[in-house]
This record gives structure tokens, C-alpha cells and sequence, in this order.
């Protein structure tokens, strides 16, 4: 469709993309004007859940999504643990920050080798001079780098089934810890396990030793590392990242939250926070879900979560999605690895987020610096597992009550609220990070982080799915099953 100097399209399907995605454009010339991004699936878990025994979260959210369901496990968890009163046992904030950083760090790495970097791999880029390379190391399906990535992580993934049991859905994770104990002759195997991940890493993915990727802080080194390093697919992004000027593209508020992950003894391994030119306190208070623009009931006025109304209305007036628009005191906020490490103030990610922002090129940098910095950490919490200790507390689920379970999935803030009335669930809901990310206009019309990082992509003669959409949508690696669970 043509509006004056504008035309219109819509792109979607997406594929490479877990769920239903459709974004509306307007192109003005060579570049994106506007944005408009629609969830077009609902799915009604948060209705499911209303009157079962509150038990039943920890069964069904894990099956909002087959791909961060550990994410969703321990938000569940955490939820219905703060509304018992109680305390997790050492040993299962171990276990369970150890199944669910395995997690993160598999969606992490399949969404660098099977869902972004293929996109390099197409025929628009076929003049580039690393275009060869790339199609012989990344191309989907037949590429080299898939072929040795998936071994790997199968590999990696035995992880799960060891401490959780099984992988998706695991049981294992409980509002006190986790059903599986550790026995001391297990350590050795698991330790193998995050050996057998680490040569992988070492070797292919950034051809240098963890301790070294972490160990660069600024933009001049993390080029020095691209200059020298031979055989690395991180090298490969950072090269064509360049050549593409991926940091110029995909900008949104540059506003970024972390609930913080991996919280032991009441501390997080990445700390919680809002970044705006600097860390600032997180207020979760001032979390509002806003639905003037979304298929949604439930009154003109945002609602904090904890007594939200998920209330489907497929002919409301204004909506063009079934994304609700999650604000942070009214603001937009992006949320993910990048947010998580720039909130934790990693030297690199701030440098390189105090230089260009939010963009392509620094979600993806995030994303593996986050795998250099999590798998060290794994190896030194299997180490502090105490066998023949305690790996879960009991407790009885009150008759009334409330809790909130914030975590840090792969993808960004994961936040779960429960209201316990006469034994059962009352009210139930979730925001997931996508929804944060992909989430629509806001009744001040401010659109939501995609469609703003989405304005100002170029679009290339002849286009008509522009690959820089495609590139900026990939960068927040979106998971739309969660978005409207």
C-alpha cells in the first residue's frame, strides 16, 4: 500500500523465529519511517491457571514455551516460594542456577548459529568479500558451523538431564530448591560436561580462552581481538559487523532493566537495576501494563501486574496486537543480555553501549560475552555443591497469600505474580521479556522497543523483505510463544 511518498508493507511470517510475528512498515525512500508490531497468537495460560491448586503453576508454565521452560519453571517457583515464606536450601540455589544458566547459555549459542548469523548467508549479500566464507560456515542447514555446534550442545545439555531430570518441563524445580540431590562422584561428570562446552568455546566460537574474552573492556581491544584471532565465528560476526555497520542500526530508548539473575543467599550473580546513562535502582512497584493498544479488556488505566486482567477482546478498537505494552514508570525499557550486562556493569558491554547504544551489533556482543562470563561460574558452583546436604525445604502452600517470581531468562526480564485466595489461584500473571520488547504502543503513543529500534533501517533497492529488519528483529532474539503465553 502507498501513502503520498510512503508504501506500506507488512513482513511475516517470520522464520528462525520461536512463535507468530507480523511488523507492519512504512517506507519513506530508502529507509523505515514507522513501526508496528503485532503478536498475532493468544494463548491464555494465565486464564488456565485461575482456580487449580497453586502447585499446578510449577506444571503448567514450564509449558508456555519448549525453549526457555526453565525460565519459566523458576519464576514459578520463586513465586510460589515467596508466597510460603520460605527459604530455598543452599544447595538447590546451586542446582537450580547451574540448569538454568544451562539453559540461557543453549539459547544464547542456538540463537548466534541457527538463528541470526544465517541471515549473512543470503544471496543479498553474495558481492560481500567475506560472503563466501560465511555461506560455507553458516548457511542454514548445510553450514559447517551448525554441523559442530548441535554435537556440542547435545553434549552440553546432558546438564539438564543429570540435575533436572529431563529437558523441557522439568519437575525437579521447586519452591525450596530441587528434588535431584548431587552425590560427590557426580561433580566429576558434570565438570566434564562444562570441559567438553568449554573446548568448544575456546576453539570455535571465540579461538581464545574465556578468561580472555572477559578480561577486554573496551571497543579498541574487542577490534585488536577481531585482527588477530584466526578460525573464530566470533571474530567472523565482529568482521561483518563492521563491514555492515551493525552498531548504527536497530537503536531503540536506550533505557535498559535487569530483575538481576541467579540470586544465592539473597545476592544476584548480575545485579538488578535500570540503566539511563548510568545504573539506578530497580523500583518493580512501577511496573504498569498498559492495553489501549492490544486485543485486550481491562479498564483505561495500566495495572501493576500483581492485580492485572488478562481479558481477550479480538474487536477492541485500537488494538493491533495481543501484546500488552509493559512500561517501567511509564518509560520503555529494553530487556536481555545486553540490559543484564550492561546493568552489572561489564566493562565492555558499557563502553561499547556509552559509544553507539543499544543496537545489532551490541545485543549479539552481549549475548556471548554473557556465555564467556556464565560457564566459569558454572564450573565453580558444581564445585561448591555440599553432597549429603539438604537441596530442598518443604513447606505447605497457604490459604492466602502472594508473591512475585522476577527472574532472568535468556531473552530478558521474566516476571511471574500470584495471588493465592481459599488455597487456589485467584489471579495469575506473567510478563515475559519479549513482551517488554516487542510490545505495542502505549496510550501516550509511545511505541515499543522494536518499533523504535526498527525506525531508520535502510532498506536496499528492490527490497521487499528489507534484510535489515530481519537483522534488527533477530537481534533481541524474540520468543513469541512467551510473549502472550
Amino acid at each position: 500500500m502507498t501513502s503520498g511518498s510512503k508504501t506500506r508493507r507488512v513482513i511475516g511470517p517470520f522464520n528462525r523465529v520461536e512463535g507468530d510475528l507480523e511488523v507492519k512498515i512504512d517506507i519513506d525512500g530508502d529507509r523505515v519511517a514507522d513501526a508496528w508490531v503485532t503478536s498475532p497468537l493468544y494463548r491464555g495460560f494465565e486464564h488456565m491457571l485461575v482456580g487449580k491448586d497453586p502447585r499446578d503453576a510449577l506444571v503448567y508454565a514450564p509449558r508456555i514455551c519448549g525453549i526457555c521452560s526453565v525460565s519459566q519453571s523458576v519464576a514459578a517457583a520463586t513465586a510460589l516460594r515467596r508466597a510460603q515464606g520460605i527459604r530455598m536450601a543452599p544447595n538447590g540455589e546451586l542446582v537450580t542456577s547451574l540448569v538454568l544458566a544451562c539453559e540461557n547459555i543453549a539459547d544464547h549459542l542456538t540463537h548466534f548459529y541457527l538463528f541470526f548469523m544465517p541471515d549473512f548467508a543470503r544471496e543479498v549479500y553474495a558481492r560481500r568479500p567475506w560472503f563466501a566464507d560465511t555461506e560455507r560456515r553458516f548457511k542454514a542447514v548445510s553450514g559447517s558451523a551448525a554441523q559442530q555446534f548441535l554435537p556440542a550442545r547435545a553434549q552440553f545439555l546432558h546438564l539438564m538431564g543429570m540435575l533436572a531430570g529431563k529437558w523441557p518441563h522439568s519437575l525437579a524445580l521447586q519452591p525450596g530448591g530441587t528434588t535431584r540431590a548431587v552425590e560427590a562422584g557426580e561433580k566429576p561428570r558434570l565438570l566434564s560436561l562444562l570441559f567438553g562446552l568449554r573446548t568448544f568455546l575456546e576453539t570455535q566460537l571465540f579461538g581464545a580462552p574465556l578468561e580472555d574474552i572477559v578480561a577486554m573492556s573496551t571497543a579498541p581491544e574487542i577490534s585488536r581481538y577481531a585482527d588477530t584471532a584466526t578460525n573464530a565465528d566470533f571474530r567472523h560476526f565482529l568482521m561483518l559487523a563492521d563491514d555492515l555497520k551493525l552498531e548504527q542500526i536497530g537503536r531503540a530508548a536506550n533505557r535498559f532493566m535487569s530483575y538481576g539473575a541467579y540470586e544465592m543467599e539473597g545476592q544476584h550473580q548480575f545485579q538488578p537495576g535500570v540503566w539511563r546513562n548510568g545504573v539506578q535502582a530497580l523500583d518493580s512497584d512501577a511496573i504498569r501494563e498498559d492495553i489501549s493498544h492490544s486485543w485486550l479488556n481491562g479498564g483505561d488505566t495500566p495495572l501493576h501486574p500483581s492485580t492485572g486482567v488478562t481479558q481477550p477482546s479480538p474487536d477492541s478498537e485500537n488494538g493491533y496486537t495481543w501484546c500488552k505494552a509493559p512500561r517501567l514508570g511509564g518509560k520503555v525499557v529494553e530487556v536481555g543480555a545486553l540490559a543484564r550486562q550492561l546493568v552489572d556493569g561489564q566493562p565492555l558491554i558499557q563502553n561499547l553501549v556509552m559509544e553507539s547504544g543499544g543496537n545489532v551489533r551490541n545485543r549479539v556482543v552481549a549475548r556471548l560475552i554473557e556465555v564467556a562470563r556464565l560457564l566459569p561460574l558454572m564450573e565453580q558452583w558444581v564445585k561448591d555443591v555440599q553432597a549429603g546436604e539438604p537441596f530442598c525445604f518443604e513447606a505447605a502452600v497457604p490459604e492466602s497469600g502472594s508473591g512475585a517470581g522476577m527472574v532472568e531468562a535468556a531473552r530478558g526480564s521474566l516476571g511471574h505474580w500470584l495471588d493465592i485466595r481459599n488455597g487456589r489461584i485467584h489471579n495469575y500473571q506473567i510478563v515475559a521479556p519479549t513482551t517488554w520488547n516487542f510490545s505495542p504502543r502505549d496510550a501516550d503513543e509511545q511505541p515499543g522497543a522494536l518499533e523504535q529500534a526498527l525506525v531508520g533501517a535502510p532498506v536496499m533497492k528492490g527490497e521487499t523483505d528489507p534484510v535489515s529488519v530481519q537483522h534488527i528483529v533477530r537481534s533481541f532474539d524474540p520468543c513469541m510463544v512467551c510473549t502472550v503465553h
